[in-house]
């Protein structure tokens, strides 16, 4: 699939610059993938339940040619350059893209050797998926490199084994998911069970309404004990039940131990909290999502304890400066929350953030505008 955006087109052409002087040749080809933001759904999604991101237009983005030994290029940082005859033994930055590669071969879908740059501007610990974005753009290179026909919502599924079992993140097939299938001006309704999925429109501007996303500037990490832990606690939960996942579980199940009742209270509230919002936005009522939004968050932190102090900050900030709704987005301990708000009250609403945020000693957040961007792509 081919995309003109032109944003991606300029990542592109810098990823293309960096193979041309690390290698001295031209690469066969440009692929980028954007990073997401989950509009509500949050760590549904490893419990089978239901998600609703949207891409945003900041992109991953590669360059890449076969090869004869694997070598990883990254604009990040020093500009490194990784490599070697096999895909073992990566880490860092450089992990998401052998990762990738390894699953692609353990899911039966053949690659060999190839060169690597890496561009990409999707905020790093931010909580909008720059992992993500680097592995879909990866897989669907690699699949035209060496003629695979892979369904999206397979790759998908692979892309997500790449980052489990290779970098060691226990995460769902949200962001994956997002990066690789959301469309341009919708956003995706998906069961992560089957993942089906519907296309929902998503024109806030003809509601005179916008979308606050704020990186708060802390950092978070998927790989790291907490995220893991309650996914853990989600697998306990279910097993005490007897279902397969929490999304199986009684709406008004309960178990003898309160932290697990407290993460099983937030996969059931907050699947129904997005069967909801698709409800609502399907007919048109946009701005009767922001409830959802802001309960959404109350879940999420106190009864999944994901949020963090400048996470709270952010929400509780945009909400007293007039937002419909707010609440933090990703896995949590850091990274993003978003904010729904009239078009006339977002710049009050950003002032009102970066404002608490700084009386409260915290990171100054960057705040922008989202807008749902198109899913990976070939550039050229």
């Amino acid at each position: 699939m081919t995309n003109t955006d032109t944003h991606a087109a300029a990542l592109a052409e810098t990823a293309a610059a960096a193979f041309r002087s690390t290698f001295g040749t031209e690469p066969e080809g440009l692929w980028a993938a954007p990073g997401r933001v989950n509009l509500i759904g949050e760590h549904t999604d490893y419990n089978d339940g239901f998600v609703m991101p949207f891409a945003l237009p900041f992109y991953a983005v590669v360059a890449a040619s076969k090869a004869d030994e694997w070598a990883f290029h990254s604009t990040y940082g020093d500009g490194a350059t990784l490599g070697g005859a096999t895909l073992d033994g990566f880490d860092g930055w450089a992990a998401y893209l052998a990762g990738t590669a390894w699953a692609l071969n353990e899911s039966g879908y053949p690659v060999g050797p190839t060169r690597f740059a890496l561009h990409s501007d999707v905020p790093v610990g931010g909580g909008l998926s720059s992992s993500a974005a680097i592995e879909c753009a990866v897989l669907i290179a690699l699949a035209d490199l060496y003629g695979h026909d892979i369904d999206r919502a397979e790759a998908a599924r692979i892309a997500q084994k790449g980052e489990n079992e290779y970098v060691g993140a226990p995460t769902g097939v949200l962001d994956q998911s997002a990066s690789l299938l959301c469309e341009a001006g919708h956003v995706m309704f998906m069961d992560c069970r089957d993942l089906s999925r519907e296309q929902v429109p998503f024109d806030l501007a003809a509601a005179d309404l916008t979308m606050l996303v704020i990186d708060t500037q802390a950092p978070h990490r998927h790989a790291d004990g907490e995220y893991a832990a309650r996914r853990a606690d989600c697998e306990e939960a279910a097993r005490q039940l007897g279902v397969p996942f929490l999304r199986d579980a009684p709406k008004h199940a309960k178990l003898d131990d309160e932290r697990l009742n407290r993460r099983m209270r937030h996969i059931i509230t907050e699947n129904e909290r997005v069967l909801q919002t698709a409800a609502l936005l399907k007919e048109g009522r946009t701005a009767e999502i922001g409830g959802l939004l802001t309960a959404s968050h109350t879940s999420l932190r106190y009864d999944y304890e994901v949020s963090s102090v400048e996470l709270d900050s952010a929400v509780d900030a945009a909400l007293g400066a007039g937002a419909l709704g707010a609440r933090m987005t990703g896995g949590g301990f850091g990274g993003s929350a978003i904010a729904l708000v009239e078009a006339a009250s977002a710049q009050k609403v950003e002032a009102a953030v970066v404002d608490a945020a700084a009386q409260a000693g915290l990171p100054t957040p960057r705040v922008f505008t989202a807008r749902a961007a198109a899913g990976a792509h070939r550039v050229r």
